[in-house]
């Protein structure tokens, strides 16, 4: 058990983490959500002994072992094999210290111990971590400094995956993975035998891994059973209750102020004013739930073009006349939304860069509107912002002669009004410079929007919001991204990009994460989701998928919900039947019922499960008929 006690921590004379405490449960699976700056990697910080807090403490079971990345990406001569195989400390050092001893019993008890933590199935097992994070048998050994940073911190990744602390901690582990390494490692967190406190954006991943949500908020820790759907919910009720208490407050609020108004200056009614005032100074006002800025996205509308937007013809791609990419036959219209699948390394990017004609075609042909604007999003941009000037001097560069008001107007768009559009990027959250990367490069209202990575640094709320903007936006969206659910909720077409060409993949995401987890790329090529498009062109087909994915979206949300539904109406009957036959340890809203009443409960309770389990069976088979229909 993780146990974090009125933990307080001040950063640059500002209370992040305000007398915070949360008990984590023994082998939990937990999920450390929170907005943008909330402090959640300071509290992975703390928990991790790399930063002292101001006050409190955190207990851990004693001799637990602890596992943190650390912040630098490993580097040097050493491969990825070897790294990974020397983060089991105690492995490498039994086995160095046996090529050394010459005592016969120290030897005996060092060949015991290597068998206890089954030293020899080791470099197996470090292999298919690699693996499963992309490493091909080649790549897992080449030099460390062959890779680049992202790749690096993969390797940082599958060494702490190895090293099977009992406390597993992961600030955003997703971040420098693809798709279909993502989904290994959800597999992977879904049997591991230890804690894990994993701080993540990313819905789905949330949903599959956790079984508890621990949100911070305000400085402080709530702590929530379930996965991320399962907090939404309690989340959206909590809230409710709270708006619902401010509207009570503030209308009782409103009667003894006209009470004190109209009776102070009586003689016969002044104590009562008086008294009236009194409760009203006491009265503490409860917070409003307030509208968050870092949720603002609003993509300028382009000027109409005529389709298609791009058209490649039998084009290769790629650097030094090497091609990277070959045999590219691609249509782009106006109002596509394509999703760019396939491992890192496979050309994504490239294609991208042609897509934006940051490349030219080695071969073949490649036509574009001449009047067509690009917006190119990347991880470089947000890296490579100026951190001493502010989002207005930025902006006022790249939008060179336009007026003062249309300047702030675009950054305001993005949430960057008032104080925050002349704070220093240094001292902007990773979300807000995201956020400020977005503005930067839709100033001109571009046609066609090619992002890479856009959710990184943004937290559920925020994806959500983009999400919303997104599909407000009336120009062409091209996207690399290894979130599902923005994929799923954006994305009408896929487009794999795979064995040194990309191809359109007609399935949805489901039965392409089905063909990745199958690893069967014959078969997904041969059949990805076809037969469910059969006898329609590709702009039916489309519209299809779409109506499905949203009709699937919807099914889930009504199975879920009845789920939930279920769970509360037993736990209710449980109540009522433990009321029933141990009345001295009832809950309180059934320690008060007589036994015919507790009988009347309990059968209103049945009545009500059986509809439940009636409305969960029935948007859960016509879910598993969407399903099947789209594979």
């Amino acid at each position: 058990m993780l146990d974090i006690s009125g933990i307080t921590v001040r950063l640059g004379g500002r209370t992040i983490i305000d007398d915070a405490s949360a008990r984590l449960p023994p082998r939990g699976r937990i999920g450390l959500i929170g907005r943008n700056g909330a402090g959640k990697s300071t509290l992975v910080r703390v928990i991790a002994g790399m930063l002292e807090a101001d006050a409190g403490r955190v207990d851990k079971p004693r001799g637990s072992r602890l596992g943190y990345i650390a912040q630098e990406a490993p580097a040097g001569a050493a491969s990825p094999f070897e790294t990974v195989l020397a983060a089991d400390t105690e492995r490498a050092d039994l086995m160095v210290e046996s090529e050394m001893c010459e005592a016969p019993a120290r030897l005996a008890e060092i060949h015991e111990r290597l068998i206890a933590i089954e030293a020899h199935s080791a470099p197996a097992r470090a292999a298919r971590i690699l693996v499963g994070l992309g490493f091909d048998e080649e790549a897992q050994h080449r030099p460390l400094d062959s890779f680049s940073g992202g790749w690096r911190m993969r390797v940082a990744l599958a060494s702490l995956l190895f090293s099977a602390p009992d406390l597993l901690l992961l600030d955003e582990p997703s971040n420098h993975l693809d798709l279909e390494a993502v989904l290994w490692l959800e597999d992977f967190l879904k049997s591991y035998p230890a804690t894990i406190l994993l701080v993540s954006h990313e819905r789905d991943f949330l949903n599959n891994v956790v079984d508890h949500i621990l949100h911070l908020s305000g400085g402080k820790l709530t702590l929530y059973p379930g996965g991320y759907d399962a907090f939404e919910r309690q989340r959206a009720e909590r809230q409710a209750q709270i708006a619902s208490a401010r509207a009570r407050q503030q209308a009782q609020r409103e009667k003894l102020q006209d009470y004190v108004a109209r009776n102070s200056a009586r003689a016969s009614t002044a104590k009562q004013a008086q008294s009236r005032a009194k409760a009203l100074a006491r009265m503490q006002p409860i917070a409003e739930l307030v509208d968050d800025p870092s949720l603002s996205f609003d993509f300028p509308s382009p000027e109409p073009l005529r389709p298609p937007l791009i058209t490649l013809d039998t084009a290769s791609v790629g650097y030094d006349r090497e091609p990277v990419l070959s045999r590219l036959n691609l249509r782009l219209d106006p109002d596509d939304r394509i999703a760019l699948l396939g491992r890192n390394g496979n050309g994504k990017t490239t294609l991208a860069r042609l897509l934006a004609a940051q490349l030219a075609p080695l071969d073949g042909a490649m036509t574009a509107s001449g009047r067509m604007k690009v917006g190119y999003f990347t991880q470089y941009q947000v890296e490579e912002l100026d951190r001493d000037e502010t989002p207005l001097q930025h902006m006022t560069v790249l939008m060179k002669g336009a007026s003062p008001s249309a300047v702030r107007a675009q950054l305001g768009r993005f949430g960057f009004s008032g104080p925050k559009a002349t704070t220093q990027v240094g001292k902007l959250s990773g979300g807000e410079r995201a956020r400020l990367a977005l503005a930067l490069i839709t100033r001109d209202a571009p046609h066609l929007l090619i992002l890479d990575e856009p959710t990184n640094h943004l937290d559920v709320d925020a994806r959500e919001a983009l999400i919303q903007a997104l599909n407000d936006y009336s120009g062409a969206v091209v996207m690399v991204s290894h979130d599902r659910h923005m994929l799923e909720m954006t994305a009408d077409r896929l487009v794999l990009v795979d064995g040194g060409t990309a191809a359109e993949f007609d399935g949805s995401i489901e039965s392409y994460i089905a063909f990745v987890l199958a690893r069967d790329p014959a078969t997904a090529r041969a059949d990805g989701g076809k037969s469910a498009g059969k006898g329609l062109n590709k702009k039916d087909q489309r519209k299809a998928a779409a109506e499905a994915r949203e009709r699937g979206q919807e099914l889930r949300r009504r199975a879920k919900s009845a789920e939930s539904a279920l769970e509360k109406l037993v736990a209710a009957r449980q109540a009522v039947d433990h009321a029933m036959f141990s009345p001295d340890s009832a809950a309180p809203e059934y320690a008060a019922l007589t036994m015919t009443e507790l009988m009347k409960r309990r059968a209103e309770l049945s009545d009500r499960i059986d509809d439940a389990e009636a409305a969960w069976l029935e948007a859960s088979e016509a879910l598993e008929e969407v399903v099947s229909a789209a594979a």
